[in-house]
């Protein structure tokens, strides 16, 4: 039995803007699979940020399903639908998203902290993961010193904290130049690979894309593999 640990099916999202509806997804369909990665590429404006945003649970389809493994998350209270998330889903912005009034090691421990008292073990692999990334001698760094590369790095560390399930990244190299670019997101790929967590790439780039083992397009609305 094939292990699929996120899916979605038929999934419709529309926006009103004056007098037009627009239609960013239109029967959007997708299975991920243990351990696999996938990008999803598409025009500037075509709805990537928003299927990942409800990949991910923080937004909500105007009809369509999102499964987390075999439980459909359109049925959890907010309030179960956060932790649940932590749990399944890391998350990898283009503007990293960091605390910059705390070091490295501490932005990477927020998503654990939140959800339950830190350990040692906690705190170990923060460490492990910091090294992982290419961030081991910068543990007690203040993150607004850091680069935009190293603070990427941070991120990804911090998205896999909880050991998720699956990595949603959206554009996480767009601020970055572009041999630095191209060093985070080998990394990105090895570290998921690593650690068994499935990714799942927004990306403009075609390069980048041909990284990952499958390749989808987002056009009018729907998702099709090439």
């Amino acid at each position: 039995m094939i292990d699929v640990v996120l899916s979605a099916r038929g999934l419709k999202k529309e926006f009103v803007s004056g007098a037009r509806t627009i239609n960013v997804l239109d029967g959007a369909e997708i299975s991920i699979r243990a351990g696999e990665s996938v990008s999803i590429r598409g025009e500037s404006g075509s709805g990537k940020t928003t299927m990942l945003n409800i990949l991910s649970g923080l937004e909500r389809p105007d009809a369509g399903n999102v499964y987390w493994e075999d439980r459909d998350i359109a049925h959890l209270h907010p309030r179960t639908l956060a932790p649940f998330r932590g749990h399944h889903i890391g998350m990898v912005f283009q503007s990293f998203y960091l605390v910059p009034e705390i070091d490295a090691l501490g932005n990477v421990l927020l998503p654990a902290r939140i959800h339950r008292r830190l350990t040692r073990a906690d705190r170990q692999r923060a460490k492990e993961l910091l090294e992982a990334v290419g961030m081991g001698d910068r543990l007690d760094a203040n993150v607004s010193v850091l680069s935009g590369g190293e603070r990427q790095r941070v991120a990804v560390a911090r998205a896999l904290i909880n050991r998720p399930r699956v990595i949603l990244a959206d554009e996480p190299t767009g601020n970055l130049d572009e041999h630095t670019a191209e060093s985070v997101m080998k990394m990105l790929i090895d570290v998921t690979i690593n650690e068994g967590a499935s990714l799942v790439l927004v990306t403009h780039s075609a390069v980048f894309a041909e990284l990952t083992q499958r390749k989808v397009r987002l056009h009018d609305g729907k998702l099709t593999e090439f």
